[in-house]
């Protein structure tokens, strides 16, 4: 079996030993975990199943990946899809065939400062200068909010309360961080701006939508925090550890973040400045959405022992080896796990809470990643100025038509 080093890595091994010492010896199998470099997991497996090999027999594999592997794949026909969220697996589906088993689950959430924002709505004071600030820069009168009731106008506002250049009085120097780097996990969190104004990749009869009202109005939002100086200039070059310190040193009043971001943004050892002061909100929109991609593991078409990596597979998708799974590190796709392991990690409660009714899985094309790196060189000028939205839209929407075939 093939996966990659850090928490997923770790914790696999955790569940590889469990089950070598015990389920394992039942059903005749042995598995032999090989990790591979992090960076290069899924560059070395194209090449081993473009040569058809044999030598692994089970893969590492997500979501955003899984049409492009699925040729090499043998369709699973017995995941118990009600014990996982649906969006992770139907993310793991192609053209209705289940390719892989869910693992660990990524996702975003709004993380704030809970100390600033119900200081802001309780005062007075605060309210009068918001309202003045926020018909400066969204042209509307707005009162403040509970955050799980932002929409994007809200969030800027926000923003712009928080940022020393509008409110001299800011105990933060910028309102929020945005990941505006050019980089293909930038574009997931971008796509949650998009599907929330009702967008996507394709509309509804599979054709290129990036030229849509959606979609202009998705580069907008990021457009303007940028432009407008509620962000640090910096975000221009920024990802998820720039977005973690800039909510841990106080820089900022909030952001949208990965789940695995939680954990240690809480934790008074590594961040004494926030922890017990963050909280969890849905990322923002008239509809809340939110990226989810899950990470997999699925049997290799042309690997020796498909007998033995079913058996495997059918272990991995039991609660059981899910729990221990969650108690070694990784987040899985199941939410009585979560529920019942919620002391392990904080964010699972919020991953409960939210990815049922606000998760989303981009179309599962077999350029699914390309077109995500696509985007993101396309995109990412415009989203900091450096480029017109019109074009960069336009740009990206043919070049979409190539790598989605249409």
């Amino acid at each position: 079996m093939v996966a990659w080093p850090g928490p997923e890595g770790d914790a696999m091994a955790k569940v590889v030993k469990a089950y070598n010492a015990g389920q394992g010896k039942k059903d005749g199998v042995k598995v032999e975990l090989t990790l591979l470099s992090r960076t290069d997991t899924f560059s070395k497996e194209a090449t081993l199943m473009a040569t058809k090999s044999s030598s692994f027999d089970v893969y590492f594999t997500a979501s955003y990946l899984i049409a492009q592997h699925a040729p090499y794949l043998t369709p699973l026909d017995n995941v118990d899809s009600s014990a996982y969220f649906s969006s992770a697996v139907k993310s793991l589906q192609v053209k209705g065939v289940q390719a892989a088993l869910p693992l660990d689950i990524s996702n975003h959430f709004m993380y704030y400062r809970t100390d600033l924002i119900n200081e802001l709505l309780s005062d007075p004071a605060q309210k009068a200068t918001y309202e003045k600030i926020s018909k400066q820069v969204v042209g509307q009168t707005l009162e403040p909010k509970k955050p799980a009731d932002w929409n994007w106008n809200d969030y800027i506002a926000t923003a712009a309360f928080f940022s020393k250049k509008y409110n001299s009085a800011s105990p933060t120097k910028y309102g929020t961080a945005l990941q505006a780097k050019n980089l293909v996990y930038n574009t997931m969190i971008w796509d949650d701006v998009l599907w929330s104004f009702g967008g996507n990749w394709l509309d509804s009869s599979g054709k290129p939508a990036l030229e849509s009202k959606a979609a202009k109005s998705a580069m907008e939002v990021y457009n303007k925090i940028y432009t407008a100086g509620l962000t640090s200039p910096d975000s221009s070059q920024a990802e998820f550890p720039e977005t973690q310190a800039a909510l841990t040193s106080g820089n900022a009043a909030f952001a949208v973040q990965w789940s695995a971001g939680y954990a240690d943004l809480d934790n008074p050892a590594k961040s004494p400045a926030t922890a017990g002061k963050i909280g969890v909100a849905p990322v923002p929109g008239e509809q809340h959405k939110t990226h989810v991609h899950a990470l997999a593991v699925a049997i290799n078409k042309y690997g020796q022992n498909q007998k033995a990596a079913q058996k495997w597979l059918a272990y991995l998708g039991t609660p059981g080896a899910m729990t221990d799974y969650a108690k070694s590190g990784g987040i899985p796709a199941m939410p009585s796990v979560l529920t019942a392991q919620n002391k392990v990690n904080p964010i699972y409660r919020y991953v409960v809470r939210d990815l049922p009714t606000d998760g989303f899985a981009e179309p599962a094309l077999p350029k699914s990643f390309d077109i995500s790196t696509m985007l993101a060189q396309e995109l990412s000028g415009a989203w900091v100025g450096q480029k017109s939205i019109d074009s960069a839209l336009k740009k990206a929407n043919g070049d979409l038509a190539g790598l989605a075939g249409r």
